[in-house]
């Protein structure tokens, strides 16, 4: 999102979080700007029951926890490592300045921060109306169509996503998944190759 240069001439730093480690947890003060280097960080929160439910997936290039940056709240969900990443970290205050004097990137920043507000009205639409198998093919396409390494729109597209994610973006449980994505390769509206799926 922010070029490399760039946030390193800020005063960005590289920092490394093992698989599973907590980057920031709900209700933590929002301190620093984060974009991925390597590797995926997720942003989830849990229920009362300790059911996972994850907020989004962030992989190389992308930032995530943003908006308590730009409005002074806290962090409405935590940030955790899902394979070993390095993340770059950017005080608020250089990054608010980075934006100042870039209005490119501050453009950029408006735009991903539209599209993730319209992933979430989608999401909560879905979520409260839709069929399993419908939602699971809304979340495939949202990720098939906003995936950066899929410049090309290629087609099948080869979903990064295990089972136990896509129940916890969905809301569905893990075994609703397995039979929704069954009946949905049955309907030829998805692909299973080596027990990954393609849209």
């Amino acid at each position: 999102m922010i070029d490399q240069n760039i946030l390193e001439d800020a005063g960005a730093i590289l920092k490394e979080y093992k698989r599973n480690e907590q980057l920031f947890e709900e209700g933590d003060i929002a301190r620093y700007y984060y974009q991925v280097q390597t590797g995926e960080v997720k942003m989830n929160n849990f229920n009362d029951d300790g059911k996972e439910y994850i907020q989004g997936i962030f992989d190389t290039g992308k930032s995530f926890g943003e908006p308590p940056l730009f409005a002074d709240f806290k962090y409405p969900a935590n940030a955790e490592a899902i394979t070993d990443v390095k993340v770059w970290q950017l005080p608020k205050s250089d990054f608010l300045k980075v934006l100042e004097e870039n209005p490119t990137i501050h453009h950029k920043f408006t735009s991903t921060l539209a599209l993730r507000l319209y992933y979430k009205a989608m999401m909560v639409s879905e979520i409260s109306t839709q069929e399993p198998e419908h939602r699971i093919l809304r979340i495939l396409d949202y990720f098939k169509k906003n995936n950066q390494n899929n410049t090309t729109n290629i087609s099948p597209y080869k979903i990064e996503l295990t089972r136990q994610q896509l129940a916890d973006l969905t809301g569905l449980r893990v075994e609703t998944v397995i039979r929704a994505v069954k009946k949905l390769e049955q309907k030829g509206e998805l692909l299973i190759k080596d027990r990954k799926i393609y849209r």
